[in-house]
């Protein structure tokens, strides 16, 4: 059977069926020995085969050296986890992240820092489980978080973290790429590799400029307000680079009961009893406590925006997203899914 497209086996050349068989037609040929009833009707197929794999041939290449494929933007997807009648397969976690719209989702304000964990997650562990397409879907919209930091100059901290993870778990990925755990060239990754230490060197650059000057500032409020406004910091490094602009924050930022509603907020009373820690006086050095214990266990997580689940009509969606449910009350059967819930829905 001869090849029509540009396969390693043949280079695509054009073939005439004769009755002797399949003869390669040549140069001569065209102008010769070919007679005009060689070209019947199969042989006309035959040919427009031919130009539709070129055509498709240089669909795939512009496809393939496009930065930014098309995927599908869902507001929401329904997750099946086995083969049915109606449906065939099952529903991946690289298939959730193609069809999602994450990287419209990273524009939002109240979904951006949800994207930003959840990639960092499936850098740590889930990378290889991705499909080609999804591996290739996360760089890209990894690319795009990273743009949008350089040009706001917000949440640096938290994107040089991710590039970091993301670098560590490639650096022992790309060692075992004979056992196929990324899909692709091992030069691609180096390329992609040298993209990341390229991010964070930018990152690294990052000058915040100081506004103008235009009315009051923090230290020109009251005590009582500005420890009201560090209380809104969820981060106690935050805290910690606030007291250094000047004396008078970093007095302000040693106060215990701040320290003690940050540990309060991101750990239990259980895992705060197992790291109790005492000054000579007696007191509880919750700021000791709160830096201990955020090594030893993760921090509570709280998003403005997340994805949910219908235990219903299995729709994942996002919060403020409408979904076609048919219960009666659709609220009652939803589950909010934080960015690790959202993994564990894929692995089963």
């Amino acid at each position: 059977m001869p090849f029509l497209g540009q396969d390693w086996r043949s280079p695509g050349q054009n073939w005439v069926k004769t009755d002797e068989g399949w003869k390669r037609r040549t140069a001569d040929d065209k102008n010769n020995n070919v007679s005009p009833e060689c070209f019947n009707k199969e042989n006309l197929l035959l040919s427009l085969s031919y130009e539709m794999s070129a055509k498709k041939r240089k669909k795939d290449l512009m496809n393939n050296n496009a930065k930014v494929p098309y995927f599908h933007r869902e507001k929401w997807i329904y997750v099946h986890k086995g083969s049915t009648k109606e449906r065939h397969g099952y529903c991946t976690l690289g298939e959730a992240f193609n069809r999602l719209d994450f990287s419209s989702a990273i524009k939002d304000t109240r979904r951006f820092n949800y994207v930003v964990r959840l990639l960092e997650l499936i850098a740590k562990s889930q990378l290889p489980s991705l499909s080609g397409v999804a591996q290739k879907n996360y760089m890209n919209i990894l690319e795009r978080v990273v743009q949008k930091v350089l040009n706001d100059q917000q949440n640096v901290r938290p994107i040089k973290e991710l590039l970091q993870t993301l670098y560590v778990s490639l650096c022992g990925l790309v060692q075992d790429m004979g056992k196929s755990v990324l899909v692709g060239n091992i030069n691609i990754w180096v390329h992609r590799m040298d993209n990341i230490l390229q991010w964070q060197q930018r990152l690294d650059n990052i000058q915040i400029n100081r506004p103008a000057a235009t009315g009051l500032a923090l230290t020109d409020l009251p005590a009582s307000l500005q420890l009201n406004i560090m209380q809104r910091l969820t981060d106690g490094r935050d805290l910690v680079s606030l007291g250094q602009v000047c004396p008078e924050l970093g007095a302000l930022t040693e106060d215990r009961l701040l320290w003690k509603k940050l540990c309060q907020y991101h750990f239990t009373d259980r895992q705060i009893r197992k790291r109790l820690m005492v000054s000579e006086k007696g007191h509880l050095e919750w700021k000791k406590m709160y830096f201990k214990l955020s090594r030893c266990y993760p921090h509570r997580e709280q998003y403005s925006d997340t994805l949910h689940l219908c235990t219903h009509c299995h729709i994942l969606f996002w919060k403020d997203t409408n979904h076609p449910c048919t219960a009666n009350n659709p609220e009652s059967c939803t589950t909010s899914l934080s960015p690790q819930d959202f993994i564990d829905l894929f692995n089963f």
